[in-house]
């Protein structure tokens, strides 16, 4: 079954705990004194809505089943969530109200790299704790803030390697022309050169391009033996339906680190994604007593028909959790009070296996997967125990220099 994204989004589940108030507010206004306030920041318009209203409701589960449970500090938890509307200046201006007006104890949001490095710099000077819970290029330290998704070293340096082996060593780069797609065409050519493999081309696309004909001429010219997406957004899943149309779909291997993360094998239809392999640390068919305990309730909560919980939603919801659990740990929701807790290598036991923060770079170990889309599904072929690893992180020591506040750009 093949569903548009409006449908997506119309059968997606919203919560009865916010209200809507305006085209780029999500809250509730029925606010205790002593509530702790947790902020969200998720595009719930636009063209990264795909991503952000999973993420915006893996939030909404994780609140509820903390206040279930008793609360944090014997106080309740309440949402404010706003939608940037996938607008870059919206993000400065939610992230603003949100530290300085609302006063929330923490902010879990952002999807983009860009949105990211719009959403950091002002909770960081506003000093509110920021969580952001989507793979991405690596290289942020910054002791104000917390990354739960995978970087390069958690994902490429297993799915280059593993697909070389099974596809061959010609490899085609399409991506979105921003920071997370260029540099991880970079890394792309790491790990393909340490196989003895090359990337023959890579192509940048801005991310409203949904024309990709004359690229798909380009690749069929260049005859690779796979194509490595990284590609982004509502428009960027063009190419796949255009990659279909031209009979290429089970012809040259097409690999991912992004396709899922828009819940793109249910917005398109099953002939145009069979076969199309994709790499992350979490996916629906994990088969884990944890995992099929998280979406038994997503389902209740959301209902049957929700089309897909995504990685990015699993990491929001384990991020929301390893807070509360520094809270907890600390006894009070102060910044520094629980950056202090998740310093001491807090761990959970998460829907994507175990998940355990490092403390010099504030990034979670977490393991890696490889799956194929059959049917609109996704079936986990391997699995990679990534607990050990520290990622591309390793130019980042905030235990030594816990003043560091920026993006390296490490590049390979």
């Amino acid at each position: 079954m093949t569903i548009s994204r409006r449908e997506f989004l119309k059968r997606a589940a919203t919560s009865s705990a916010v209200l809507a108030v305006g085209p780029a507010l999500l809250e509730s206004r029925a606010f205790a004194a002593d509530d702790i306030l947790v902020g969200g920041i998720h595009d719930l318009s636009g063209g990264l809505d795909l991503y952000g209203k999973p993420m915006a409701d893996a939030l909404i589960l994780a609140a509820e089943e903390i206040n279930e449970a008793g609360g944090l500090l014997g106080r309740q938890i309440k949402l404010i969530t706003r939608d940037p509307q996938s607008n870059m200046q919206q993000y400065t201006q939610i992230s603003q109200k949100m530290a300085l007006g609302d006063k929330v104890a923490v902010v879990q949001g952002g999807m983009t790299s860009s949105s990211r490095e719009v959403i950091r710099p002002v909770l960081q000077k506003a000093k509110t704790l920021y969580f952001y819970n989507t793979q991405y290029e690596g290289g942020v330290c910054d002791r104000n803030t917390f990354c739960t998704g995978a970087t390069p070293a958690q994902n490429l340096a297993s799915a280059v390697p593993e697909a070389i082996s099974r596809f061959g060593k010609k490899i085609y780069v399409v991506a979105a022309d921003y920071n997370y797609g260029q540099i991880i065409s970079e890394w792309v050519k790491k790990y393909a050169k340490e196989q003895d493999g090359e990337v023959v081309a890579v192509e940048f696309f801005p991310l409203d391009v949904s024309e990709f004909g004359p690229t798909i001429q380009k690749i069929q010219a260049a005859a690779p033996d796979m194509v490595f997406s990284a590609l982004v957004g509502g428009a960027h899943v063009s190419f796949y339906r255009q990659w279909a149309a031209a009979g290429l779909n089970g012809k040259i291997p097409l690999v991912s680190s992004t396709f899922s993360h828009g819940q793109e094998q249910v917005v398109l239809s099953a002939e145009e994604s069979n076969g199309i392999i994709t790499f992350a640390s979490y996916f629906e068919s994990i088969d884990s007593p944890v995992n099929k305990a998280f979406i038994e309730r997503w389902h209740k909560r959301f209902g049957d028909d929700y089309p897909v919980v995504t990685e990015f939603a699993c990491n929001t919801y384990q991020g929301m959790h390893l807070w509360a659990k520094a809270v907890a740990q600390a006894g009070t929701t102060d910044r520094i009070p629980v950056i202090e807790a998740l310093e001491t290598g807090i761990s959970l036991d998460g829907p994507s296996g175990k998940v355990t923060i490092d403390p010099q770079t504030h990034h979670v170990k977490l393991d890696a997967r490889m799956a194929e889309t059959e049917n609109q599904k996704f079936k986990i072929l391997k699995q990679w125990d990534q607990q050990a690893s520290v990622d591309t992180q390793a130019v980042c020591n905030l235990t030594e220099n816990p003043d560091t506040n920026e993006q390296f750009v490490i590049r390979p």
